[in-house]
Parts: C-alpha cells; structure tokens; sequence
C-alpha cells in the first residue's frame, strides 16, 4: 500500500476512530446491503438496553427458526418505518428519536445525551450506542459500486463518506462521484429520508456535505473551519488540514450530538403561483462547522459561567442563523447545572413573527421529544401579548417566542411579578429578523429608556433594545444575553463583546462576511457597482428683490438640495435610467424571474418614485410588463402629487389584502421602492438590482446593499446604480464587516465628568431641584412635588430661551442649544457606561435620575420655520452622467474598526451664519457644477439630450451612411443616449428626430425637439 493513495488515508482515518470508541470493520461483510442495515449492532444494542422487549420476539430456548422470524420481523418493521414519509416520523431519523412496535413489543434504537445524570439508566444506555465505521461498502442490489466509508449508529446508517487524497486526486471528483454514480433511486442507503443522514467528501483539504443526493441537481455545502477568516481550512500541525472531521466531528460524544441534538427536519409549504396547490419542501438540517462550533461552545461557556453573562455571535449574512438560534434556544432550555438544576428558567427568542411562527417553531418542536415546548407570543394586541407572557412565563414555558414590540412587555413582566423573582432567563436576539422603523420604531422607543429611546436611527434593532435591558439592569445576574447578528455596532461589541489576549473587545464567535461569500452563501454585491454623476445649476426668478434677504446659510442649503431632490426633473431623469437598465440588465436574470428594489431618501420621494415610475411604464406602454410596489410607513402629504394623503394601501392597488412581502414574491409585482422600511431584516432571493438614492454610510450602507446578497439556484449576478453615494466609502463600509469587527476605541468613561461640569456652568439646573426630584422618584411618594421641581429648573431654560430668541442673541441661542443636546446626551452615555463602570459617586447617579425626567421637559416644541422660499428657485441646468462599472474589491487581513462613545455632548454650539439667498445658490452651483455641464445641458429635456447626440461624431457618421429606418436600430445612439441619461419622454420618436435632424430633413434643433415632444 503506497502511503501517497487513498487506502493509507482511509486506513488513518479508520484507525483513528477504532481508538477512539468506534467499533471498526475493514469489510462490509456483515452489512446487509438489502436493508441496508448493519443487524450485529441493532440486536447487540436491543440485547444491552432492551432485553425483556427483545424476548417477546427472540424467545429464549426457541427455535432457531423461530428466533430467526423473530430477529426478520424486527428488521422488517425497521424497514418499514425507515421508508415512512418523514412528515409522519418517518425515516432513519424518525426510527433514532422514536420508537418502532413490532407487535406485542417496542424497541427504541437510540439513546440521546441525557441532560442530566440523575437517572443512571439513560447515562448507561447513552453509554451503551453503538458506533461503527465500515470501509468500502458495496451498497447496492443492482451492481458493485462501493462507498469508501459508512458510518452506523446501533445498526442504523447515519453517514456516508468518500475520501479522496488530494496527493493523486481531487474534491471535484468526490463530488462528481456522489452526483453522477450515486444515484438515490432504489438504493436504500442512498434515498433521502430512507437511508443515511449525511453523506461526506473528505479531502486532506477540505470537507463537504449534502443530506440529499439528487443526481446532478446534488448541493453540497462546504464543513470546513475557515482559513483567515476565509474559506477553506487552516494548516494542522502534523496532520492533514481537514483532521479536525475525524479528531472533532466524529469524536464518539460529538457524534452522538449531532444526531441526537441537531439533526432535524425543515419542512416548507410552497404555493404554486398559478394553479394555487400546496407541497412541501423537505430537508433534513445538520449543521455547518462554524453552526455546530458556535452552539457548542455557548453550551460549553454558559454551563462553566453560569446565567447573566453576554454572548455575541457575529455570523455574517447566508449564516444560517434561524438553525443557529433553534439549536441555540434547544441546548439553554436544557442545559443542567453540576447539582442537576435547570440553568434557565426560560428562553426568550427575539425574531419576527414569520420566522417564530414557523421555521423556528418547527425546528424545536422537532428537536424536542415533549408537545408544547415553544410557545410564539406574535397574536392579538399589546394588553393581549403582556397576559400572554405573563401566562407563559409564570407556566414555565421552557421557550417563549416575542417579536421585537413585545420583547419589552416581557422585562416588565420579569421585573415586576412577584412569581417571577429571582427566575433565570437566556434571552436570545435575532438582529437579522429584528427591526422596526417608522411610527413602529417610533412607538418602540416610547417603552425604552434612555440608551435605545435617544438614538438618531430612524430604525430601531434588536441590538438597541439589548442595550436598553442592560441599562435597565433589568434581572442583573440572571438573565444570559446571547446576541446574533452579521453587523454588530461599537455598542454592542462594547457590551457583548469578550476581550482577547491583547484586551480588544471582539465576537464570542465568528463566521465572516468573506468566508461566507468564498464558500457561495452569499453573493458579493459590489462586484457590479455603477456610480453616476449629478451636476446641475440653480437660478433664481426674483433677481430683484428675492436674493438680498439674509438666512440661514446652513439651513437653507439642506432646503435646497431637497428641494432638488423632489424635482420632476432629478426623478425623471432617473426613472429613465432604473426602467431602462432593469429592462436590460436585471429582467433576464433567474430565467425573467429578477426583481429590484429602489432606495429613496424620505417617504415623500417614495411616493414621487411609485408615481414616477408607473407614469413612465404606461406612457412607453410598459405597464402590462412590469409592476411596482412601494413601502413606507404611515401617511404621506403631497400636495404637489395629489390632493389626499398617500398610504401604502392607495398607492398599491395590487396588494388585494396581501402583505408586501407576499404580493412581492410572485411574479406580478419586478420593482419595489422603499424608504427605510425593508432596506434591513428583508430576505427575498429574486432581488438582483438595486437603485440607490439615499445617502448611505457605516453598518446602514451594509445593511441595505446586503439585501441582495441571498443567493438562490442560477443568481450569479447583482447590480448596484448608485445615484449620491461615493463609491469609495461604501467600500470602506463594508470592510469593517468583511471580516471580524473589533472595538479598537472604547468608550472613554471621563466624559461624563466633563458634560456634567459644562451642565453646571450654565446654572440652569438648581441642585436643590435635584435632590427634591430624586427623593420624590425613589419613594414614588408625589408626582406634583416632582413636577414643580422639574418645572422650576425648565422655566428657566425657557425664559433664556426666549430672551435669546426676543434679543436676536444668535450664540445665547448656540448656547442652549448645547445644554439642551448635552442633557440627552449625559443620560444617554450614563446609562450605557454605568453598565461598564462603577462610577461610585451618588452625585452622578442623581444628576442622572434628575436629567432622565427634566429632558423631555425641554424638548424643542416646534421645528424652525423654513428658511427659504423654494418656489422661487428654478433648476435651469442639469445632467445624470452614468460613470465607469466598478468591482469594489474588499481586501483580507485586517479587522474592521468600531469605536465606543469618546465624545458625546463636547461639541462648540453652533453659532448660526447668516447670508444671502444668493450665497447659498452660489455655493451649491460650485459643488455640483462638475465637468462639461453648459448650455447644451439647460433644461428643456429634449432639446437638452438632442443637443448631446447631434454633437457626437459617431452619431453624425452613422446618420449619414444610413436610411433613417436603418438608423433607428442603431447601437451606438442607444449607447449615447443611456450615457446622456434620457427623459422619461425620449423614445423611438426621438431616435427618429435625431437621424432626420442629421441628414437636414429638419431645420433646427428646436424644431426636432418641438416633434419629439408631440
């Protein structure tokens, strides 16, 4: 035997596991290839665990023909429950986790890890299970093939593995063997459901698996630990790479594990779109390395620890995450002590309530023995959901669904009952599946304190409200935090975080955007990302009068830019540019299946976009091809759109009482336009485009480009047009969460002292104010006493407020608008470093109980009036220029930078700079003037575009050399006019124009842009 081939490597491997607690045959002589069973190991493990059942069929002193029927009848019946459909507790897997009657007796045929070992016969019989590796097994009835490696669980096949030394061979052809060879049809050991659980190809590099072989249409997944936070596997002293399968995997108790503690069903419901009929998608979940890694080492940690210490698991997008938190939530709620004591009272799991109603429920419902065990709180109102979690947490529900609204309802549950004190919980946070923006997040943060209630998102997550808890030292000492999420903020790994052998705070555990993208879970999406250039001028039409008056300069500037952000002019041109580059690029994509989605800056630019776009598609006679849909929050006035209010429910006629998620999913709706809601937490595949014009920046950028990520059978491509963003910083985002995210600038505790001494040095705030509000808040004992001395110290802000405001006194104003910020901002810090430090000083703690109440006493009352009249600006000049495609490429090798709070309230108060409203146009013209922007680009849009292609010599060339019927198919104007950025009318006619103009057919330009437009 040559030590370079596959024998000796298989020899190794075996030899490994023989030492190891596995029972070994270099043969497959006793394999009953029929049965595909391995009998020796079923009635070894009956007679060691079951033997007065076994005796009802293989009677003591019978005959040996009648102990032969009897030993048939069982491997039979095995047999026959093995072939049940796997929806009925059927399959391999069905047989290990229940039990099998034949007649008048009933066999279990699997001992799972006990979670305790107050019971000695289940520790003997989890003892007592039976492993066994077998080499080259000849698994079929209809001809020789043979399987290198299959591995059994008391007789059962559980696994099957095929090794290939990349010394003389490869992976590839490990994979192809199982796809092109191993056909599942009638072959017992191969048949989902029917026979092994998991079928392997080892090299000495890599490992992959699949728990379903389907011919070519096989998906195997990469089980491999990573390299450099990449894909692939990490050298091993000594050994092959790929040693931690045999060392770690099939360790005999890891083993066991799996199959008894992850391996479970997915069942899905599909709806065919057309005839409406209901199947189900089957498939068996085992888990990924980095999956099994991070649900083994949490077991591991909180069982060493103990309740009330803080997990964070940052496993990047394509992650599997909804399998992680199932197996996660399954081992807290049965995780024991050394005394045999529950470690956990409960399991909280934050999610959606999609995914609480159904994968999550079904996955623990199959990893669970016992009905009832997890119980979604996700129906009826607010007072419902608080008696429903009262009711459950006081049932001792050992796993308790809430969406991310209702999460709060179960701290005040937690904290105020007096059947629940001193109760134990792990709560576990999807931030994947947890966000809320708009009146929803704006509701949410009602209910938070000050850590998760102040923050300047529009959008409120998961990791905001664990922040809150924390704030609220809700259960210190008692509640076990485990947060996964793919994006964490500096406040979360700053909380969460565990510090390494340098002291920098990073992930308890780690799956990375890049070894995600390298082993094909998600798609990398800024391979194909078009920036394009805006240039433009303003005028003003009263010269005279309209630009002497002095405003605001920083404020009027905001006004103007979204003023030319609103115009029909900035939309149209690029509803031409989304419509057209859709119809070209993304339509044809997943067989014309493709969908995109539009990000805008505000809920008004959403509604302009959805009217926008369906006016381009009925006037080009496109809206029979493509549907639109728009998604925001709330209420939208729009005068200059329409006379009533636009909701999402008028502007989607479509809908016909679905939701947007679920009309978007079939084939009516191609476009979706957003404005905050969905840009974060929305998982359809089918996205492959996506418009972007909304500035974007840090985890948001991250967030909202990685809607596209999810990859689905025959998605190789993506596509980001991106209107304002450069691309340059989009990048710099995403390489904080390529890799690993470490906080390389933690909070600096100090600066609490220093707001607090710029608090005091405005003697706003009367220190025997304080103390009268703190006395009446802990005794609870009189809210008018604490009124009144609320009251007293924000009179006095607002009597300054309004001397400054009388006097015209521009820094006074500054400077209370400082205290003002720096109030919210002291309560805001406290809460999240008092979590971090001991401050010991009663003083801080009572300025920080006093500016909790006093801060919303002094809260702006109403916004400023406009600082500019915006009707009297006109955009006179403007191009949509589309720039170079770029692969932003992210690079390797070095962590992404988050930094705490080291600053908050220090800033100077900003003194208002006042200016003419021409100032303000000149500055603005200056900035997005950019190159080549004259009169050819004024704004009559047809003459505009028409002036761009008649200059081009390209153009003129092939006009002249070609009829204009000839003309209009040419490539090069459609390439021109895709550069030029059309309006939303230029169509065929124009092409037309363009050619007639060309050959003299037209006197003018006017006039042949006179015809283009009729």
């Amino acid at each position: 035997m040559a030590i370079q081939h596959e024998e000796a490597f298989e020899t190794d491997l075996c030899e490994h596991l023989a030492a190891h607690g596995w029972e070994y045959s270099p043969t497959a002589e006793e394999y009953d290839r029929e049965r595909a069973l391995f009998p020796k190991d079923v009635f070894a493990w009956l007679e060691a665990t079951q033997p007065e059942q076994l005796d009802k069929l293989v009677k003591p002193g019978a005959s040996k023909a009648s102990r032969e029927l009897g030993r048939k009848q069982i491997l039979d019946r095995i047999v026959a429950a093995q072939a049940n459909d796997t929806m009925n507790g059927g399959g391999t897997l069905g047989v290990l986790k229940s039990s099998v009657g034949v007649l008048n007796a009933k066999f279990s045929l699997f001992q799972a890890r006990p979670a305790t070992s107050l019971n000695p016969t289940t520790v003997e019989r989890f003892a007592a299970n039976k492993l066994r590796v077998v080499r080259q097994v000849t698994y079929s009835t209809k001809n020789t093939n043979r399987i290198d490696l299959v591995l059994f669980v008391n007789g059962l096949p559980v696994a099957t593995i095929e090794l290939k030394t990349d010394l003389t061979q490869s992976l590839t052809a490990g994979l192809k063997q199982y796809a092109q060879d191993r056909k599942p049809e009638g072959e017992p050991l191969l048949s989902f459901g029917r026979g092994a659980l998991v079928h392997f190809v080892a090299t000495n590099e890599e490992v992959h698996m699949t728990t379903k072989l389907d011919g070519p249409n096989t998906r195997f997944l990469p089980f491999n630990r990573g390299k450099n936070n990449g894909a692939g596997n990490a050298a091993m002293p000594g050994t092959s790479p790929t040693a931690y399968f045999w060392q770690e995997i099939l360790e005999r108790e890891t083993w066991l594990d799996l199959v008894g503690r992850f391996l479970h069903y997915r069942f899905t419901e599909k709806t065919d779109p057309i005839d409406g009929k209901k199947t189900y998608d089957k498939a068996l979940r085992f888990p990924r390395y980095h999956q099994w890694r991070a649900v083994s080492k949490l077991e591991s940690a909180v069982f060493a620890e103990g309740p009330g210490h803080n997990y964070l698991i940052q496993h990047s997008a394509g992650s599997g995450k909804t399998d992680s938190i199932a197996w996660a939530a399954h081992r807290m709620a049965q995780l024991h002590n050394t005394d045999g004591q529950k470690m956990f009272d409960g399991v909280i799991v934050v999610s959606d309530r999609q995914v609480l109603d159904g994968q999550l429920q079904r996955a623990v419902e199959q990893l669970e023995t016992t009905s009832g065990v997890f119980q979604p709180i996700t129906r009826g109102g607010d007072a419902s959901k608080s008696a429903q979690l009262a009711e459950a947490l006081l049932a001792g529900k050992q796993i308790i669904g809430v969406t991310l609204q209702t999460f709060p309802h179960a701290l005040d549950a937690i904290e105020e009952h007096t059947g629940l004190a001193g109760r134990r919980y792990a709560v576990i946070a999807d931030e994947a599946h947890s966000s809320q923006s708009g009146e929803a997040a704006a509701s949410l943060k009602q209910v938070l304190t000050a850590s998760a209630s102040d923050t300047d998102s529009d959008t409120i997550d998961a990791e905001d409200l664990l922040a809150d808890v924390m704030a609220r030292k809700v259960g210190i000492g008692r509640i076990s935090f485990l947060a996964f999420t793919a994006t964490p903020k500096g406040k979360t790994v700053e909380l969460f975080g565990r510090e390494d052998a340098t002291g920098t705070k990073q992930a308890f555990d780690l799956y990375s955007m890049k070894q995600a993208i390298e082993e094909g879970f998600i798609l990398d999406v800024l391979k194909n990302y078009l920036p394009y250039d805006l240039a433009f001028n303003l005028a003003h039409t009263d010269a005279a009068t309209g630009l002497d008056v002095e405003i605001d300069i920083a404020k009027a500037g905001s006004e103007v830019m979204r003023w030319v952000r609103l115009h029909p002019t900035n939309i149209a041109q690029k509803v031409a540019v989304i419509v057209e580059h859709f119809r070209a690029n993304v339509r044809s994509e997943l067989g014309g299946r493709a969908k995109a989605m539009v990000v805008t800056g505000s809920r008004k630019e959403a509604v302009r976009y959805k009217l926008a776009i369906d006016a381009y598609l009925k006037d080009h006679k496109l809206d029979g091809d493509l549907g639109t849909l728009v998604a925001f929050s709330g209420g939208v006035a729009d005068t200059e759109s329409g006379p009533e209010e636009f909701t999402e429910t008028s502007l989607n006629p479509g809908l016909k009482g679905r939701s947007l998620e679920t009309a978007f999913a079939g084939d009516e709706f191609q476009v979706m336009i957003v404005a905050s809601k969905f840009q974060t937490g929305f998982d359809q595949p089918l996205l492959v485009g996506m418009y972007v014009d909304k500035k974007l920046s840090g985890i948001t950028a991250v967030q909202t480009l990685s809607r596209l990520n999810r990859v689905i059978p025959g998605k190789e491509n993506t596509y980001v047009i991106d209107f304002v963003n450069d691309p340059i910083e989009i990048l710099a985002a995403f390489q904080v969460y390529y890799e690993d995210a470490e906080l390389t600038e933690p909070s600096d505790p100090n600066i609490i002292h220093d707001m607090l001494t710029k608090l005091r040095s405005m003697s706003i705030i009367d220190p025997h104010d304080i103390d009268a509000v703190v006395h009446a808040w802990l005794t609870k004992s009189s809210h008018n006493t604490l009124y009144s001395h609320i009251k007293a110290s924000r009179d006095v802000f607002r009597d300054r407020w309004k001397d400054a405001v009388d006097s015209s006194d521009d820094l006074e104003k500054g400077r209370l608008e400082e205290f003002r910020g720096t109030v919210f901002a002291f309560v805001r810090a406290y809460d999240f470093l008092s979590q971090i430090i001991d401050y010991g000083d009663t003083d801080i703690e009572k300025w920080a109980i006093f500016l909790r109440v006093y801060r919303r006493a002094i809260e702006r009352e109403d916004s400023d009036p406009s600082a500019v009249n915006t009707d009297e600006i006109v955009l006179t000049h403007y191009r949509l220029r589309k720039l170079d495609a770029q692969n932003l490429g992210l690079t390797s090798g070095s962590p992404g930078e988050l930094a705490g709070i080291t600053a908050a309230g220090s800033a100077q108060p900003r003194e208002a700079k006042y200016g003419l409203l021409q100032d303000v146009i000149d500055k603005i013209n200056t900035l997005f003037a950019g190159t080549d922007v004259d009169e050819i680009n004024g704004v009559s849009a047809a003459e505009t575009i028409l002036r761009h292609v008649v200059d081009n010599p390209k153009i003129q060339a092939e006009a002249m050399a070609n009829t204009p019927i000839d003309f209009e198919t040419s490539p090069t104007i459609v390439a021109e006019l895709e550069d030029v950025g059309p309006p939303p009318s230029f169509g065929p006619v124009a092409v037309r124009v363009v050619g007639f103009r060309l050959m003299g057919a037209l006197p003018s330009v006017v006039d042949g842009c006179e015809v283009a437009e009729r």
